[in-house]
């Protein structure tokens, strides 16, 4: 169950990937507007904050099921897998969720009222449907908040698994 979750999650973080590269090509493309023609775009202005918020919300959850996110290694390092894994669960149970969740029921608030008044850029050529961009929000967090139940189970198996042996 928990591989089929990582696989779709490593397979949206490989697709989010791709906002990075399309960032990189409006980046170049509003400078050789602006100081080429002199006239730069609203709104490829604000599609890099898009590009950019899409890159790094659903990076998130792909960095938690890759386990390429930030960590003290330099600390845990000198445990054994076993405390490292009980103090990645508790990581995970006390900082991670409870994160996770107040941030999506903030998210579908802010989305919810986006979508209500059909929000819009106040720049008059920006990008209209600004609920788009917003539905990021707590979409990205219920992935992140799937990641981290995923490294949990898998946590709890290796805890299991190696303290069933004796080993520490």
């Amino acid at each position: 169950m928990t591989g089929a979750l990582e696989k779709f999650l490593l397979g949206v973080g490989h697709a989010a990937c791709w906002a990075n590269g399309i960032l990189v090509l409006v980046i170049v493309l509003q400078v050789i507007l602006r100081y080429v023609f002199h006239s730069g775009m609203v709104m490829l202005e604000e599609l890099e904050w898009h590009l950019y918020a899409v890159g790094i919300l659903f990076g998130l959850s792909y960095c938690v099921t890759n386990g390429s996110h930030v960590r003290m290694d330099l600390i845990s390092s000198r445990f054994s897998p076993r405390t490292r894994e009980i103090i990645e669960s508790l990581g995970i149970l006390i900082l991670l969720l409870p994160f996770v969740v107040a941030v999506f029921l903030h998210g579908m608030d802010f989305l919810g009222r986006s979508w209500v008044l059909n929000e819009r850029s106040d720049a008059p050529l920006g990008l209209p449907f600004r609920w788009i961009i917003k539905s990021a929000i707590p979409l990205s967090f219920l992935m992140l908040g799937l990641a981290g139940l995923a490294r949990l189970v898998r946590s709890f198996q290796i805890i299991i698994r190696r303290g069933g042996h004796g080993t520490d």
